[in-house]
């Protein structure tokens, strides 16, 4: 596998194997960055950073931008990206609790790794960690979900991405329950990736896609805090 050098959504990017590319998760999240009021003086954490678009986008825009991942090869690549695109972002390396729990944000933006996956343990290297996240893909989503709370200012908001196949109505309970006011903010479906094709048949046992469903919902969740 070789280094991939792209423009996507007006950033130059380089992506080393192992690191997740932007996708049509990370295209409908960044839509949904483009309604959010930010600017100078916005302070921004984006958890599970990956490649460093999302980052760079908020920098773009003139907020005060942290970003964070677990992935060693992840936090490498943001920081070259950012260098690449001139945007200054702090780029750490981080698991999402101890960065949301550090300090409370305007806007937290995530996409976490959401694919159900026929092994319940979280793969901790290599490159199913950037998508693999327990049977019910929500093995990073509710960490997410319980930590949101102390992660947001008053009035900050969380944007969050993951497929449908992982309960967005239990994503939006799980938040309004830790008191935050949550909805589907957008939705789109697109067809099934080489990861959820090679699982169709576990997935339709657990009738979570239909045997010749060829596409998923990818949905964003926005959750503020009052």
């Amino acid at each position: 596998m070789t280094t991939e050098t792209a423009e996507r959504d007006g950033a130059v990017l380089v992506i080393p194997p192992g690191v997740y590319a932007p996708q049509s998760d990370t295209r409908l999240l960044l839509r949904a960055l483009d309604r959010e009021d930010i600017g100078p003086g916005t302070e921004v954490l984006d958890v599970c950073t990956g490649s460093g678009v999302l980052a760079v986008t908020a920098a773009r825009r003139g907020a005060r931008v942290t970003a964070v991942d677990v992935s060693r090869r992840a936090v490498a690549t943001a920081r070259v990206n950012t260098l690449l695109n001139r945007r200054r972002v702090r780029v750490r390396r981080r698991d999402l609790a101890a960065a949301m729990g550090e300090r409370a944000w305007d806007l937290v933006l995530c996409n976490p790794p959401y694919v159900p996956s026929p092994e319940a343990r979280v793969p901790d290297r290599g490159a199913r960690r950037a998508w693999d996240a327990g049977l019910d893909g929500r093995a990073v989503v509710d960490r997410v979900c319980d930590n949101a709370p102390a992660a947001l200012k008053p009035r900050g908001v969380l944007l969050l991405v993951h497929s449908g196949l992982c309960d967005p109505d239990l994503t939006v309970s799980r938040l309004e329950r830790a008191g935050l006011d949550a909805a589907v903010a957008a939705r789109t479906r697109v067809p099934l990736g080489p990861v959820l094709l090679s699982r169709r048949a576990w997935l339709s046992e657990r009738a979570l896609v239909g045997p010749y469903d060829p596409c998923e919902e990818l949905v964003v969740i926005r959750a503020q805090r009052a």
